[in-house]
Order: C-alpha cells, then structure tokens, then sequence
C-alpha cells in the first residue's frame, strides 16, 4: 500500500557549511565484499544472534556483541571512513589504518542529526562495529581469512564537549576494510543513499550497485535475494516487505539508480538510466550499451577514477547535450582518457 508521504528521510543539511563541504562532499564509497554479502544486520533494534550465510564454497560469521551487531546504518560510519582514504588517495595522499576526523562532518556527510542525540547514535554504532566479530574465507583485495575480527579495530573520542557532543573521533580500520581501500576493492555509492529510510532499501540498492552494477539488468530468485539481504523474516514476509518498497518507487522514484521488479519467484533489477519509452512500454535503451571489454579499458584511460562513477557522468552529459552517439564504446573512452588527463 502506498501513501503520498515521501519513503525518503529528509534532507537535514541542504545549507552546507562552506568550511568543511570539500570534506563532507567526497563521493560514497562502499567495500564490494560488505557490498555482496549479509555483514550488518537489517534490524533496528538490538540484534543478538549470529549468523551464518554461505554461498558458492564462501561462508561467512557474523556474532554479535553485548551491544549487538553492527546495523546497515551503522555503516555509514565506514563509507565516510572509506570515502575519505579514497579520495586521499586520488588527490596522490598517503592513507593510514588509523584516521582521525570531526564528529560533525560525519554527521553532515551521511545526511544524521547533529543533535545531542545524533552524537549518542554515533557512539551506539562506534560500539557495535568495534564488538561485532566476523569470521569468514571470503576474499578481499587478494587475501584469504580464515581468523576472527572486527569491523573497526578500536575507536576513540578524542575530545567532547560538556554537554556530551563529541568534537574529534579517531578510528582504526581492521585490516578487513584497509585491504579494501589499499586494493580498490571498492565501489562508489550515488549521495541519495543516505536519503533511503528503511535498512532493506539500503540493502536492496547495495546488492544491486555489487550485482548489476553497469549491466542493463539483472536476475536473482527471491529466496536468494532474501539471504543475501541478511533478512531472518519469512519468504512470504520477504516478498511482502519488497513488494512495498517496489511500490513506494513506482509512486515515488525513490530508489538511486536501480529498479526492483518481481516476477514470480525471481526479481528483476534494471538501471534506471537505460529505461526508455519505446511504443508506450519500458524497454532499455540498448543505444548506450558498453561491452566489458570498454570498462576494462576505460581503467587504464582514467588510473584512479571509478569507471562506473564516469559513466554515470558521461550518461549524464551526453544526455544533458543532447549528443547523438554513434559508437558508445569509443565515445565513453575518449570521455576517459580527457579525464584521466586531468589528474
């Protein structure tokens, strides 16, 4: 069922202060690893129990701590983390395990409260990912673990003011998250990820930005997709739950860059950017399409630019121009190599 209320948190900080918004604005990146599979739990309240999800010969653990696991909310505190080493790192800047940024920019850049309270939630979350413990064999950035560990190694308020805000927090990564960064085991996020009320809506779009990615569409079995999500409700609960949010976006548009369809027991997910009118129906727009063989080379025209990011920005530019493409794979990396020239 659907309301004319917006699915969408509102947007808590559309004055940004020009102080801090070159740090703030650094694009969403997330760890493709978290990305695929069920690391943070879909739960807004405490949740104790541990988990086991396994797929394709790679398992992973997932146990709690007396606080309980860390939740989809909870890490936004690792996309700003990872979105800071980023762009360190393409601005030609060294990163380190151990980073020490302001309370408040974190909570500007992932669109929290800056209240009191938004600083008591900030500190729950710093709690959780420091306790949560994973053990796994999955890979990431080219290492095999077969050990115990934390989402954050250790975290500290550096300084807090006496009404309890905290004003400098310093985080050490575990080497699960750095190997990510220090490998380009990673993805960018769109901005209007922050925005998505509900813990499976953020779920829903990781999985496809990991799965789908660039591709025009995508298939997963619902039962798939509801172990993937982490979910512990029902199949029928499941499909109850998707089936709204699937609503919501055909009333709305409220879901970034992908769109959820269920057919049967399968559910399709198309990019948004390819779907055109075509005779009344919705059909992708194939005049756009990249081989995998472009995005391969489009790396080594743009060393350090994530080439998803660019061709969401050639997308929007050929779209915005107006230009007639005739040759996308050519034309998109003649976009790349003008970018990589400006590094």
């Amino acid at each position: 069922m659907t309301t004319d209320r917006s699915p969408l948190l509102p947007d808590r900080h559309p004055q940004r202060d020009l102080f801090v918004c070159d740090i703030v604005g650094a694009v969403p990146k997330g760890d493709m690893s978290s990305m695929e599979h069920p690391v943070f739990s879909l739960s807004t309240k405490p949740d104790m129990r541990p988990r086991r999800y396994e797929r394709g010969g790679n398992w992973i653990e997932v146990s709690p701590s007396r606080y309980g696991t860390a939740t989809v909310h909870d890490r936004d505190v690792l996309i700003y983390c990872i979105s800071q080493c980023m762009a360190a790192l393409n601005d030609g800047r060294k990163v380190q395990r151990t980073m020490r940024f302001k309370a408040y920019d974190l909570l500007v850049a992932t669109n929290r409260q800056t209240s009191g309270r938004g600083y008591e939630l900030l500190k729950d979350a710093l709690r959780r990912l420091q306790g949560t413990q994973i053990e796994t064999n999955l890979r990431q950035g080219g290492k095999e673990y077969f050990k115990v560990f934390g989402l954050i190694e250790s975290a500290e308020i550096v300084r807090e003011t006496r009404d309890g805000r905290m004003l400098d927090v310093e985080i050490t990564l575990s080497d699960w998250v750095f190997d990510a960064i220090e490998n380009n085991h990673i993805l960018t996020l769109n901005r209007r990820y922050f925005l998505l009320r509900k813990p499976l809506e953020r779920r829903l779009y990781e999985i496809a930005r990991k799965h789908c990615g660039a591709q025009m569409e995508w298939r997963i079995g619902v039962r798939t997709l509801s172990e993937k999500c982490g979910s512990s409700s029902s199949e029928k609960e499941f499909r109850r739950m998707l089936g709204i949010i699937v609503d919501d976006d055909t009333q709305h548009d409220h879901m970034p860059d992908y769109r959820f369809l269920i057919e049967g027991d399968n559910v399709l997910v198309r990019r948004k950017d390819v779907i055109v009118e075509i005779e009344g129906r919705s059909e992708p727009d194939c005049a756009l399409r990249l081989t995998p063989e472009t995005m391969a080379a489009a790396r080594s025209h743009a060393p350090g630019w994530d080439v998803y990011q660019l061709e969401s920005e050639w997308r929007a530019w050929v779209a915005a121009k107006g230009i007639g493409v005739k040759d996308p794979d050519r034309h998109f990396l003649s976009f790349c190599r003008k970018r990589g020239s400006t590094r």
